[in-house]
């Protein structure tokens, strides 16, 4: 099964659900929980804004320059790297009902710079290895294929600002389980209707474990 909504700011699908809840992240629950691949540039830190306002409710994070890294369009540079974050994002993914899991470029770092912040405990991430930033020559995004083998049939949701019907279309073909592909306006990052479209999908998965 396949719903999708429009995003009038993208011209593609918003969600993707594909396939037929607790309130913190619990490491003796999370094997019952679907994934919530999360990626960093985007949904929580909305690159994308104009660059001389930082948006409401958000906290500047400058990673030294020694340790930037190339964020998800490749990008890099010696300059501290400028991250914007809104602190109460944390606790809004921990009520969600999913085993997060970091999805970005910055895999391991993200523990390391973008969890204090939102208050978020250390999260497992995708080693993305040589399939980083690599592009494929059929146009499915470089994570779409290590996201999938790394749910390995596991419910999962993907939040991110560079899906694509293609990516739609793989993982459909791909894999087993339930999945929701969430795209994010970078120029906004998540917001309310975000966390209930995630939150709406979890309670759909629980609703369907129970009464199968």
């Amino acid at each position: 099964m396949i719903i999708s909504q429009a995003d009038p700011c993208r011209g593609n699908p918003t969600d993707t659900l594909i396939g037929a809840v607790h309130s913190a992240q619990d490491p003796g629950e999370t094997v019952n929980r679907p994934l919530l691949f999360l990626d960093v540039d985007g949904p929580l830190n909305p690159y994308a804004a104009k660059a001389e306002r930082r948006p409401d409710g958000y906290t500047t994070l400058r990673v030294p320059q020694d340790d930037a890294h190339q964020d998800d369009r490749g990008l890099s540079s010696r300059r501290p790297l400028r991250v914007w974050l809104n602190p109460e994002h944390g606790r809004f993914l921990l009520q969600l009902g999913f085993e997060l899991c970091w999805a970005t470029t910055w895999m391991d770092d993200a523990n390391r710079w973008i969890a204090p912040v939102l208050g978020l405990p250390e999260l497992p991430f995708v080693d993305f290895g040589d399939a980083l930033l690599r592009e494929r020559p059929d146009g499915v995004h470089w994570k779409t294929g290590p996201l999938v083998d790394y749910a390995g049939g596991r419910p999962f949701a993907w939040v991110d600002d560079e899906q694509s019907e293609l990516d739609q279309t793989f993982v459909t073909a791909h894999h087993q389980g339930a999945g929701l592909l969430h795209h994010v306006n970078p120029r906004i990052g998540l917001r309310e209707n975000d966390f209930h479209s995630l939150a709406d999908f979890a309670r759909f998965l629980d609703t369907s474990r129970t009464t199968s």
